[in-house]
Protein backbone atom coordinates (compact mmCIF):
# COMPACT_ATOMS: atom_id res chain seq x y z
CA UNK A 1 0.00 0.00 0.00
CA UNK A 2 1.31 3.46 -0.80
CA UNK A 3 0.24 6.87 0.42
CA UNK A 4 1.12 10.46 -0.35
CA UNK A 5 2.53 11.05 3.15
CA UNK A 6 6.17 11.84 3.76
CA UNK A 7 8.34 9.08 5.16
CA UNK A 8 9.02 11.22 8.23
CA UNK A 9 5.37 10.94 9.31
CA UNK A 10 4.57 7.80 11.35
CA UNK A 11 0.99 8.72 12.14
CA UNK A 12 -1.99 6.41 12.06
CA UNK A 13 -4.31 7.41 9.23
CA UNK A 14 -7.60 6.19 7.80
CA UNK A 15 -7.68 4.75 4.30
CA UNK A 16 -10.37 6.83 2.59
CA UNK A 17 -13.09 5.38 0.44
CA UNK A 18 -12.95 1.94 2.05
CA UNK A 19 -15.81 -0.13 3.36
CA UNK A 20 -15.39 -1.44 6.03
CA UNK A 21 -13.10 1.31 7.37
CA UNK A 22 -9.36 0.66 7.42
CA UNK A 23 -6.36 2.37 8.98
CA UNK A 24 -2.62 2.13 8.48
CA UNK A 25 0.42 2.90 10.61
CA UNK A 26 3.91 3.59 9.28
CA UNK A 27 6.42 0.88 10.13
CA UNK A 28 9.30 2.11 12.29
CA UNK A 29 12.41 0.41 13.64
CA UNK A 30 14.95 0.64 16.44
CA UNK A 31 18.56 -0.41 15.94
CA UNK A 32 21.01 -1.13 18.75
CA UNK A 33 24.11 0.88 17.89
CA UNK A 34 25.97 0.43 21.17
CA UNK A 35 25.71 -2.15 23.95
CA UNK A 36 24.50 -5.74 24.21
CA UNK A 37 23.30 -6.94 20.79
CA UNK A 38 24.90 -4.16 18.73
CA UNK A 39 23.58 -4.25 15.17
CA UNK A 40 20.25 -5.84 16.09
CA UNK A 41 17.32 -4.28 14.21
CA UNK A 42 13.76 -4.49 15.53
CA UNK A 43 11.02 -3.32 13.13
CA UNK A 44 7.59 -2.54 14.54
CA UNK A 45 4.26 -1.40 13.17
CA UNK A 46 2.20 -0.83 16.29
CA UNK A 47 0.98 2.14 18.26
CA UNK A 48 3.08 1.12 21.30
CA UNK A 49 6.48 -0.47 21.79
CA UNK A 50 7.93 -1.15 25.26
CA UNK A 51 11.71 -1.52 25.63
CA UNK A 52 13.24 -3.05 28.76
CA UNK A 53 15.20 -5.82 30.41
CA UNK A 54 12.14 -7.89 31.31
CA UNK A 55 11.11 -10.86 29.17
CA UNK A 56 7.62 -9.35 28.76
CA UNK A 57 8.91 -6.16 27.10
CA UNK A 58 8.37 -5.88 23.34
CA UNK A 59 12.11 -5.32 22.87
CA UNK A 60 14.15 -7.22 25.46
CA UNK A 61 17.72 -6.03 26.05
CA UNK A 62 20.04 -7.75 28.53
CA UNK A 63 21.42 -4.59 30.09
CA UNK A 64 21.85 -4.57 33.91
CA UNK A 65 21.54 -0.77 33.89
CA UNK A 66 18.13 -0.95 32.19
CA UNK A 67 14.84 -1.21 34.11
CA UNK A 68 12.37 -4.03 33.58
CA UNK A 69 10.10 -1.74 31.55
CA UNK A 70 12.42 1.14 30.72
CA UNK A 71 10.54 3.26 28.19
CA UNK A 72 7.66 3.20 25.76
CA UNK A 73 7.48 4.51 22.19
CA UNK A 74 4.00 5.59 21.11
CA UNK A 75 2.65 6.61 17.73
CA UNK A 76 0.00 9.20 18.59
CA UNK A 77 -1.35 12.51 17.31
CA UNK A 78 0.71 12.30 14.14
CA UNK A 79 4.08 11.83 15.84
CA UNK A 80 6.32 9.28 17.53
CA UNK A 81 6.80 9.98 21.24
CA UNK A 82 9.06 8.28 23.79
CA UNK A 83 8.05 8.17 27.46
CA UNK A 84 10.28 7.06 30.31
CA UNK A 85 8.50 4.55 32.56
CA UNK A 86 10.10 5.64 35.80
CA UNK A 87 13.35 3.85 34.96
CA UNK A 88 16.18 3.77 37.46
CA UNK A 89 18.77 5.36 35.12
CA UNK A 90 16.54 7.51 32.91
CA UNK A 91 16.08 7.95 29.16
CA UNK A 92 17.86 10.38 26.85
CA UNK A 93 17.05 11.60 23.34
CA UNK A 94 20.13 12.85 21.49
CA UNK A 95 21.88 12.93 24.90
CA UNK A 96 19.20 15.12 26.50
CA UNK A 97 17.44 13.54 29.54
CA UNK A 98 13.68 13.34 28.97
CA UNK A 99 10.55 12.16 30.69
CA UNK A 100 8.49 12.40 27.50
CA UNK A 101 9.64 13.77 24.15
CA UNK A 102 8.89 13.59 20.41
CA UNK A 103 11.19 11.46 18.26
CA UNK A 104 12.57 12.60 14.91
CA UNK A 105 13.71 10.25 12.18
CA UNK A 106 17.26 9.09 12.95
CA UNK A 107 17.41 10.31 16.57
CA UNK A 108 19.43 8.42 19.18
CA UNK A 109 18.00 7.00 22.42
CA UNK A 110 20.10 6.30 25.51
CA UNK A 111 18.74 3.61 27.84
CA UNK A 112 21.03 2.42 30.62
CA UNK A 113 24.27 1.39 28.90
CA UNK A 114 22.53 0.85 25.57
CA UNK A 115 22.22 3.25 22.65
CA UNK A 116 19.54 2.82 20.00
CA UNK A 117 18.68 4.68 16.80
CA UNK A 118 15.03 5.31 15.93
CA UNK A 119 14.09 5.31 12.23
CA UNK A 120 10.83 5.76 10.36
CA UNK A 121 10.46 3.36 7.45
CA UNK A 122 8.57 3.61 4.19
CA UNK A 123 6.08 0.73 4.53
CA UNK A 124 2.52 1.09 5.81
CA UNK A 125 0.88 -1.70 7.82
CA UNK A 126 -2.86 -2.05 8.23
CA UNK A 127 -4.42 -1.92 11.70
CA UNK A 128 -7.49 -3.99 12.51
CA UNK A 129 -10.57 -1.79 12.89
CA UNK A 130 -14.09 -2.72 13.83
CA UNK A 131 -16.83 -1.65 11.37
CA UNK A 132 -19.14 -0.82 14.26
CA UNK A 133 -19.70 2.56 15.94
CA UNK A 134 -20.95 1.00 19.15
CA UNK A 135 -19.80 -1.76 21.47
CA UNK A 136 -22.08 -2.28 24.43
CA UNK A 137 -22.80 1.18 25.78
CA UNK A 138 -19.59 2.61 24.32
CA UNK A 139 -19.77 4.91 21.29
CA UNK A 140 -17.17 6.01 18.77
CA UNK A 141 -16.48 6.32 15.06
CA UNK A 142 -12.89 7.60 15.30
CA UNK A 143 -9.93 5.43 14.27
CA UNK A 144 -8.84 5.19 17.91
CA UNK A 145 -12.19 3.83 19.09
CA UNK A 146 -12.73 1.49 16.14
CA UNK A 147 -9.33 -0.02 16.94
CA UNK A 148 -10.41 -0.41 20.59
CA UNK A 149 -13.70 -2.03 19.51
CA UNK A 150 -11.72 -4.56 17.47
CA UNK A 151 -9.67 -5.43 20.56
CA UNK A 152 -12.79 -5.66 22.73
CA UNK A 153 -14.35 -8.08 20.22
CA UNK A 154 -11.28 -10.33 20.52
CA UNK A 155 -11.45 -10.13 24.33
CA UNK A 156 -15.16 -10.98 24.39
CA UNK A 157 -14.57 -14.08 22.26
CA UNK A 158 -12.00 -15.46 24.73
CA UNK A 159 -11.86 -16.36 28.41
CA UNK A 160 -8.46 -14.74 28.97
CA UNK A 161 -7.76 -12.21 31.69
CA UNK A 162 -8.00 -8.62 30.43
CA UNK A 163 -6.24 -5.50 31.66
CA UNK A 164 -8.01 -2.25 30.76
CA UNK A 165 -5.81 0.85 30.94
CA UNK A 166 -6.69 4.49 30.51
CA UNK A 167 -7.18 7.82 32.22
CA UNK A 168 -10.08 8.38 34.59
CA UNK A 169 -13.32 8.90 32.74
CA UNK A 170 -12.35 7.08 29.52
CA UNK A 171 -14.94 4.33 29.96
CA UNK A 172 -13.05 1.38 31.46
CA UNK A 173 -16.09 0.21 33.43
CA UNK A 174 -18.26 0.36 30.31
CA UNK A 175 -15.60 -1.60 28.41
CA UNK A 176 -15.57 -4.32 31.09
CA UNK A 177 -19.36 -4.49 31.01
CA UNK A 178 -19.33 -4.72 27.20
CA UNK A 179 -16.79 -7.57 27.20
CA UNK A 180 -18.95 -9.48 29.69
CA UNK A 181 -22.21 -8.88 27.80
CA UNK A 182 -20.68 -9.97 24.48
CA UNK A 183 -18.96 -13.02 25.96
CA UNK A 184 -19.90 -16.59 26.82
CA UNK A 185 -20.61 -15.63 30.46
CA UNK A 186 -23.25 -13.04 29.60
CA UNK A 187 -25.99 -15.03 31.36
CA UNK A 188 -23.97 -15.16 34.58
CA UNK A 189 -23.21 -12.38 37.02
CA UNK A 190 -20.96 -9.35 36.58
CA UNK A 191 -19.38 -8.33 39.90
CA UNK A 192 -17.38 -5.09 40.24
CA UNK A 193 -15.00 -4.51 43.16
CA UNK A 194 -13.35 -1.08 43.47
CA UNK A 195 -9.91 -1.73 44.96
CA UNK A 196 -9.35 2.00 45.45
CA UNK A 197 -12.50 2.73 47.43
CA UNK A 198 -12.13 0.03 50.09
CA UNK A 199 -9.64 0.38 52.97
CA UNK A 200 -6.73 -2.06 52.66
CA UNK A 201 -7.64 -3.63 56.01
CA UNK A 202 -11.06 -4.65 54.65
CA UNK A 203 -10.18 -5.48 51.06
CA UNK A 204 -9.00 -9.05 51.75
CA UNK A 205 -12.36 -9.87 53.31
CA UNK A 206 -14.15 -8.28 50.35
CA UNK A 207 -12.11 -10.40 47.92
CA UNK A 208 -12.16 -13.78 49.65
CA UNK A 209 -14.87 -13.62 52.32
CA UNK A 210 -14.58 -14.78 55.93
CA UNK A 211 -15.87 -17.38 58.37
CA UNK A 212 -17.88 -16.59 61.47
CA UNK A 213 -15.55 -15.62 64.31
CA UNK A 214 -12.60 -14.93 62.00
CA UNK A 215 -12.16 -11.51 63.61
CA UNK A 216 -13.99 -9.11 65.89
CA UNK A 217 -17.39 -8.33 64.41
CA UNK A 218 -17.49 -11.38 62.10
CA UNK A 219 -20.69 -12.82 63.57
CA UNK A 220 -21.57 -14.93 60.53
CA UNK A 221 -19.99 -16.37 57.40
CA UNK A 222 -19.76 -14.06 54.40
CA UNK A 223 -18.66 -14.87 50.88
CA UNK A 224 -16.29 -12.57 48.98
CA UNK A 225 -16.15 -11.22 45.45
CA UNK A 226 -14.55 -14.35 43.97
CA UNK A 227 -17.35 -16.60 45.21
CA UNK A 228 -20.06 -14.05 44.39
CA UNK A 229 -18.82 -13.82 40.78
CA UNK A 230 -18.18 -17.55 40.31
CA UNK A 231 -19.45 -18.62 36.90
CA UNK A 232 -19.41 -15.03 35.72
CA UNK A 233 -17.01 -12.09 35.52
CA UNK A 234 -15.15 -10.29 38.30
CA UNK A 235 -14.01 -6.75 37.52
CA UNK A 236 -11.16 -5.54 39.75
CA UNK A 237 -11.43 -1.80 39.30
CA UNK A 238 -8.42 0.41 40.11
CA UNK A 239 -6.19 -2.63 40.56
CA UNK A 240 -3.17 -0.32 40.76
CA UNK A 241 -4.34 0.74 44.25
CA UNK A 242 -4.07 -2.82 45.61
CA UNK A 243 -1.81 -3.02 48.67
CA UNK A 244 1.48 -4.82 48.11
CA UNK A 245 0.85 -7.41 50.84
CA UNK A 246 -2.45 -8.45 49.21
CA UNK A 247 -0.98 -8.91 45.74
CA UNK A 248 0.49 -12.43 46.27
CA UNK A 249 -2.85 -13.62 47.68
CA UNK A 250 -4.68 -12.30 44.62
CA UNK A 251 -2.05 -13.89 42.37
CA UNK A 252 -2.59 -17.31 43.98
CA UNK A 253 -6.36 -17.01 43.62
CA UNK A 254 -6.08 -16.17 39.91
CA UNK A 255 -3.48 -18.86 39.17
CA UNK A 256 -5.07 -21.71 41.13
CA UNK A 257 -8.70 -20.69 40.60
CA UNK A 258 -9.35 -21.30 44.27
CA UNK A 259 -9.68 -19.17 47.38
CA UNK A 260 -9.65 -19.60 51.13
CA UNK A 261 -11.93 -17.51 53.32
CA UNK A 262 -10.33 -15.60 56.20
CA UNK A 263 -10.49 -17.83 59.26
CA UNK A 264 -11.26 -20.90 57.15
CA UNK A 265 -9.23 -23.99 56.26
CA UNK A 266 -11.13 -25.19 53.20
CA UNK A 267 -9.94 -24.32 49.71
CA UNK A 268 -12.87 -23.36 47.51
CA UNK A 269 -12.72 -23.71 43.72
CA UNK A 270 -13.98 -20.68 41.78
CA UNK A 271 -14.73 -20.39 38.07
CA UNK A 272 -14.43 -16.70 37.31
CA UNK A 273 -13.23 -14.55 34.42
CA UNK A 274 -11.02 -11.66 35.60
CA UNK A 275 -11.05 -8.18 34.09
CA UNK A 276 -8.78 -5.63 35.80
CA UNK A 277 -8.75 -1.89 35.17
CA UNK A 278 -6.46 0.93 36.20
CA UNK A 279 -5.67 4.56 35.48
CA UNK A 280 -2.05 3.92 36.50
CA UNK A 281 0.70 2.62 34.23
CA UNK A 282 1.39 -0.74 35.86
CA UNK A 283 4.71 -1.10 34.03
CA UNK A 284 5.82 2.05 35.80
CA UNK A 285 4.47 0.69 39.09
CA UNK A 286 6.48 -2.52 38.56
CA UNK A 287 9.65 -0.45 38.07
CA UNK A 288 8.90 1.42 41.30
CA UNK A 289 8.32 -1.91 43.13
CA UNK A 290 4.79 -0.88 44.04
CA UNK A 291 3.28 -3.67 41.94
CA UNK A 292 4.49 -7.24 41.65
CA UNK A 293 5.75 -8.17 38.21
CA UNK A 294 4.31 -11.73 38.43
CA UNK A 295 0.83 -10.35 39.15
CA UNK A 296 1.20 -7.89 36.28
CA UNK A 297 2.04 -10.76 33.91
CA UNK A 298 -0.98 -12.71 35.09
CA UNK A 299 -3.31 -9.73 34.55
CA UNK A 300 -1.80 -8.43 31.28
CA UNK A 301 -2.76 -11.39 29.07
CA UNK A 302 -4.83 -9.05 26.90
CA UNK A 303 -4.05 -5.36 27.38
CA UNK A 304 -6.48 -2.77 26.01
CA UNK A 305 -5.75 0.94 26.36
CA UNK A 306 -8.73 3.28 26.12
CA UNK A 307 -7.80 6.59 24.47
CA UNK A 308 -8.46 9.93 26.19
CA UNK A 309 -11.16 12.13 24.72
CA UNK A 310 -8.60 14.63 23.41
CA UNK A 311 -7.32 11.90 21.05
CA UNK A 312 -10.78 11.11 19.70
CA UNK A 313 -12.32 14.55 19.19
CA UNK A 314 -14.15 13.25 16.11
CA UNK A 315 -16.41 11.32 18.50
CA UNK A 316 -17.70 14.42 20.30
CA UNK A 317 -20.95 14.82 18.26
CA UNK A 318 -21.76 11.11 18.65
CA UNK A 319 -21.01 11.21 22.39
CA UNK A 320 -23.09 14.34 22.97
CA UNK A 321 -26.07 12.72 21.23
CA UNK A 322 -25.61 9.52 23.24
CA UNK A 323 -25.40 11.46 26.52
CA UNK A 324 -28.54 13.44 25.70
CA UNK A 325 -30.36 10.19 24.88
CA UNK A 326 -29.14 8.58 28.10
CA UNK A 327 -30.27 11.61 30.12
CA UNK A 328 -33.62 11.50 28.29
CA UNK A 329 -33.26 15.19 27.59
CA UNK A 330 -36.54 16.98 27.02
CA UNK A 331 -36.80 19.21 23.91
CA UNK A 332 -35.34 22.61 24.76
CA UNK A 333 -33.23 25.35 23.13
CA UNK A 334 -30.16 23.99 24.94
CA UNK A 335 -30.73 20.39 23.85
CA UNK A 336 -31.22 21.64 20.28
CA UNK A 337 -28.00 23.69 20.44
CA UNK A 338 -26.06 20.67 21.72
CA UNK A 339 -27.46 18.30 19.09
CA UNK A 340 -27.09 20.72 16.19
CA UNK A 341 -23.38 21.25 16.73
CA UNK A 342 -23.80 24.93 17.54
CA UNK A 343 -21.62 24.49 20.63
CA UNK A 344 -19.14 22.14 18.98
CA UNK A 345 -16.40 24.76 18.35
CA UNK A 346 -16.28 25.48 22.10
CA UNK A 347 -16.27 21.76 22.96
CA UNK A 348 -13.43 21.11 20.51
CA UNK A 349 -11.30 23.83 22.12
CA UNK A 350 -11.37 22.09 25.48
CA UNK A 351 -8.87 19.35 26.43
CA UNK A 352 -11.39 17.38 28.55
CA UNK A 353 -8.99 16.19 31.27
CA UNK A 354 -11.92 14.36 32.86
CA UNK A 355 -12.67 12.69 29.51
CA UNK A 356 -16.16 11.33 28.75
CA UNK A 357 -17.24 11.62 32.38
CA UNK A 358 -16.41 15.33 32.34
CA UNK A 359 -18.26 15.76 29.04
CA UNK A 360 -21.34 14.12 30.53
CA UNK A 361 -21.21 16.40 33.59
CA UNK A 362 -20.91 19.43 31.33
CA UNK A 363 -23.86 18.41 29.13
CA UNK A 364 -26.00 17.64 32.18
CA UNK A 365 -25.09 20.99 33.74
CA UNK A 366 -26.05 22.81 30.53
CA UNK A 367 -29.44 21.11 30.50
CA UNK A 368 -30.16 21.82 34.17
CA UNK A 369 -29.26 25.50 33.90
CA UNK A 370 -30.24 25.92 30.24
CA UNK A 371 -26.91 27.71 30.00
CA UNK A 372 -23.82 26.78 27.96
CA UNK A 373 -21.57 29.36 29.60
CA UNK A 374 -20.40 26.94 32.29
CA UNK A 375 -16.60 27.04 32.61
CA UNK A 376 -15.38 24.47 30.10
CA UNK A 377 -11.71 25.41 30.05
CA UNK A 378 -10.18 24.51 33.40
CA UNK A 379 -7.48 27.16 33.17
CA UNK A 380 -9.93 30.01 32.61
CA UNK A 381 -11.95 31.59 35.39
CA UNK A 382 -15.72 31.76 34.87
CA UNK A 383 -17.04 35.18 34.00
CA UNK A 384 -19.34 37.17 36.29
CA UNK A 385 -22.61 37.50 34.40
CA UNK A 386 -24.74 40.19 36.07
CA UNK A 387 -27.71 38.95 34.09
CA UNK A 388 -27.71 35.72 36.12
CA UNK A 389 -28.95 35.23 39.70
CA UNK A 390 -26.32 35.33 42.45
CA UNK A 391 -26.88 31.63 43.26
CA UNK A 392 -26.03 30.58 39.68
CA UNK A 393 -22.85 32.71 39.55
CA UNK A 394 -21.78 31.51 43.00
CA UNK A 395 -22.28 27.86 41.98
CA UNK A 396 -20.06 28.32 38.90
CA UNK A 397 -17.26 29.80 40.99
CA UNK A 398 -17.54 27.14 43.71
CA UNK A 399 -17.40 24.38 41.10
CA UNK A 400 -14.47 26.10 39.37
CA UNK A 401 -12.48 26.47 42.62
CA UNK A 402 -13.25 22.88 43.64
CA UNK A 403 -12.02 21.58 40.31
CA UNK A 404 -8.81 23.64 40.31
CA UNK A 405 -8.07 22.58 43.89
CA UNK A 406 -8.67 18.90 43.16
CA UNK A 407 -6.61 18.97 39.94
CA UNK A 408 -3.62 20.43 41.78
CA UNK A 409 -4.16 18.15 44.79
CA UNK A 410 -4.07 15.03 42.62
CA UNK A 411 -1.07 16.30 40.65
CA UNK A 412 0.86 16.94 43.89
CA UNK A 413 0.16 13.39 45.10
CA UNK A 414 0.77 11.62 41.77
CA UNK A 415 -2.94 10.76 41.39
CA UNK A 416 -2.87 8.75 44.63
CA UNK A 417 -6.41 9.24 45.95
CA UNK A 418 -5.64 7.97 49.45
CA UNK A 419 -2.71 10.36 49.89
CA UNK A 420 -4.72 13.25 48.42
CA UNK A 421 -7.62 12.57 50.80
CA UNK A 422 -5.30 12.62 53.81
CA UNK A 423 -3.76 15.91 52.69
CA UNK A 424 -7.21 17.46 52.17
CA UNK A 425 -8.41 16.28 55.58
CA UNK A 426 -11.33 14.28 54.20
CA UNK A 427 -12.03 10.56 53.84
CA UNK A 428 -11.39 8.76 50.56
CA UNK A 429 -15.08 8.09 49.80
CA UNK A 430 -15.87 11.82 50.12
CA UNK A 431 -12.97 12.66 47.80
CA UNK A 432 -14.24 10.13 45.24
CA UNK A 433 -17.61 11.87 45.30
CA UNK A 434 -16.03 15.29 44.82
CA UNK A 435 -13.92 14.01 41.91
CA UNK A 436 -16.97 12.51 40.25
CA UNK A 437 -18.94 15.73 40.70
CA UNK A 438 -16.35 17.85 38.89
CA UNK A 439 -15.66 15.21 36.22
CA UNK A 440 -12.16 14.16 37.30
CA UNK A 441 -12.91 10.55 38.27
Amino acid sequence: MTTDRRTTDPRTTEALGTDPPRAVVRECRVTIVEGEGTGRVVPFAAERLVIGADDRADVVIADPAMSKFHCEIRIANGAAVVRDLGSKNGTTVDRVPVIEAPLRDGCVLGLGRTTLRFDIGSRDVEIALSPREQFGRMRGRSIAMRAVFAQLEVAAASQSTVLLQGESGTGKELAAEAIHQAGARRDKGLFVLDCGAIPASLLEAELFGFEAGAFTGASERRIGAFEAASGGTLVLDEIGELALDLQPKLLRAIERREIQRIGGTQRIAVDVRIIASTNRDLKQEVNARRFRSDLYYRLAVLVITLPPLRERAADLPLLVDAILDDLRAEPSPMATALRSGELMPELLRHGWPGNVRELRNYVEGCLVRQDASLPVTTGTEPSIDLGQPLAVVRERWVRHVERRYLEQLLARHDNNVSAAARAAGIDRVHLHRLLARVGLR
